[in-house]
């Protein structure tokens, strides 16, 4: 370690690349990267930090020669770039063992997984923790709005997470988190998801497995109570274990409601009232996001009324229900919501925060599982809860066999049936003028997407401005 001087990422505008890029910048070591899909806002934070972003997967891009090399899951074996990096004799890694080797090291690491809610978790405990340790260190697959970054270098003993069960590399193929070193972990939910890698909701749990394992007997899980999956593989737990949720857990949430843009609830502690908890952030989800931090905090002896304090001044992450603007007093809003069950939790919770409004949802089937048609009949589910519906066609489906692919047409046919307004956008200038034609004084635009949607949220704002 004490040689390497230079390291180049292949992969860097990945938000955990990008972010750990961040953090050995911070570090003082010479960063280089390599991308082919380069967007906000991770293409913007490397821009900011002064980091240059070489275009494609070209040899030349090891020249000079790096000490070493990080390799992001998003770069196949058949690249010229890793052809060149595996002909050479340039050490390399992937990204989740350089996390562990250069930043976690032996301190506490507090591991956030499950298929929802990792990244606005990963954020909210990291602002507690800076709000009640010192020194404290995180890594977030998005940007948190307390930071206005997605990483932050430790130099205590608390280094916070986001623990993705994505594989690691084309070398390693282990879900990312196990490398993490997990001492203190949430699990939020286990669904299936990854539909390029996982065949069935079995293959997900056994990942998980793997990081329950991991966790030593000093550690703490805290799980989310009242998801079936999780309890199947609870027993796997050699640590304390603590349940959360709506109906079952020791810490649960009682009375909950939307007051004065507010969401609020009680906090029952095996049956005991603990605390009431407000937060920014709208929706049933987030609620539980916050309780899971709140009881992960308290099992690590966090003080409560920092903790508290702490939830309350929570700004949200930046792509999760952001508010991206209100041209005409029309407000637009930004999620990355792409899993059908996401996408219903989302409209839901715009449906309980704007309950007079008309809901133009927008959406772009962009995720390796979104554009298979797995969750065909659970995306028409998943929009009823809004009044129109754009949709675009879905990104790229070249490497899908055609009779796995997601079908824009057939979630149009379903949602027709449920009377609502409903289109199929060819170009994003199509769907923009779709929305123009149903948009008015009385709407709210909620537009998900996990990619860059052709950058539709400022062409979008032009229009209605």
């Amino acid at each position: 370690m004490k040689s390497i001087s230079h390291i180049h990422l292949m992969g860097i505008c990945g938000t955990a690349m990008a972010s750990l890029a961040g953090l050995l910048k911070q570090k003082g070591y010479h960063v280089t990267g390599s991308d082919q899909n380069v967007y906000p806002p991770m293409s913007t934070q490397l821009e900011s930090l002064g980091i240059d972003i070489m275009q494609g997967y070209k040899k030349e891009n090891l020249v000079p020669r790096p000490d070493l090399v990080i390799v992001g899951n998003v770069i196949a074996k058949r690249y010229e770039e890793a052809q060149a990096l595996l002909e050479s004799d340039i050490p390399y890694t992937s990204l989740p063992k350089a996390m562990a080797d250069f930043v976690i090291e032996d301190r506490n690491s507090i591991v956030v997984a499950g298929t929802h809610g990792k990244t606005t978790m990963t954020s909210m405990i990291s602002w507690v923790a800076d709000q009640c340790v010192e020194g404290s260190g995180f890594l977030v697959g998005g940007i948190p709005l307390n930071f206005n970054q997605s990483f932050k270098v430790p130099t205590g003993d608390w280094f916070v997470i986001e623990g993705d069960e994505y594989d690691t590399a084309f070398f390693d193929k282990v879900p990312k988190f196990i490398h993490y070193k997990p001492k203190y972990v949430i699990l939020s939910s286990i669904e299936f998801d990854h539909a390029d890698i996982y065949n069935s909701i079995d293959d997900i749990k056994k990942a998980f497995i793997m990081l329950l394992e991991r966790i030593p007997k000093e550690g703490v899980l805290v799980y989310n109570a009242d998801d079936k999956n999780i309890l199947s593989i609870l027993k796997h737990a050699n640590c304390k274990t603590v349940g959360y949720g709506q109906n079952n857990g020791d810490y649960q949430i009682h009375n909950r409601d939307f007051v004065v843009g507010r969401n609020q609830f009680a906090v029952n502690y095996q049956g005991k009232n603990i605390a009431d908890i407000a937060v920014k952030q709208i929706g049933e989800y987030n609620s539980m996001n916050a309780l899971a931090s709140f009881a992960l905090s308290l099992e690590m002896g966090w003080d409560k009324i920092k903790v508290l304090q702490a939830l309350a001044g929570f700004k949200g992450v930046k792509r999760r229900q952001e508010l991206i603007g209100e041209p005409m007093g029309i407000p637009i809003y930004e999620d990355f919501a792409h899993h059908p069950t996401a996408v219903k939790l989302t409209l839901k919770a715009f449906r309980e925060s704007f309950k007079d409004k008309k809901i133009i949802a927008v959406f772009e089937p962009r995720s390796a599982t979104s554009r298979r048609k797995i969750f065909q009949n659970d995306y028409a589910e998943a929009f009823k809860l809004s009044d129109v519906v754009v949709i675009a066609k879905p990104f790229d489906t070249s490497k899908i066999p055609e009779n796995e692919r997601f079908s824009s047409e057939e979630l149009i046919s379903s949602l027709k049936q449920s009377n609502q307004h409903v289109y199929l956008g060819e170009s994003t200038e199509q769907m923009i003028s779709m929305i123009q034609s149903e948009v008015d004084e009385n709407s709210v635009i909620v537009i998900m997407s996990n990619g860059g949607f052709d950058n539709i949220y400022d062409k979008l704002l032009q229009a209605l401005k």
